[in-house]
């Protein structure tokens, strides 16, 4: 064996049986992890989607709220029934003016 041949053999790498058996380890390793990992990134983008509907959600209760507020006060209560209604009080003359389609209904609310 000459110096060239043997220094090319330890220049290469060999694959001994520990490295083999790492080898097959960090393979399984690799496959089992990969169907966890995406189920994962799968439902933390289903869990993004819920709190984005939760917002939208929570942004409509509060309009909702306020709606509540506003139609508890008696000013907006008389007001809805004027022109939904078409209430007066007592002693008050009501005009009806007829648009040009003979619709006669108050306005829809």
């Amino acid at each position: 064996m000459t110096v060239r041949a043997a220094t090319a053999d330890r220049s290469r790498p060999r694959l001994t049986g520990r490295a083999g058996f790492l080898l097959i380890v960090l393979t399984f390793l690799a496959v089992f992890t990969a169907a966890p990992s995406r189920m994962y990134l799968s439902e933390r983008g289903h869990i993004a989607e819920l709190q984005r509907k939760t917002q939208g959600l929570e942004r409509a209760n509060a309009a909702l709220q306020a709606d509540i507020v506003r139609l508890h006060d008696p000013a907006e209560k008389e007001r809805l029934a004027r022109e939904c209604l078409g209430m007066v009080h007592e002693g008050e003359i009501a005009f009806v003016t007829g648009s040009r389609t003979g619709n006669t209904e108050p306005a829809p609310c």
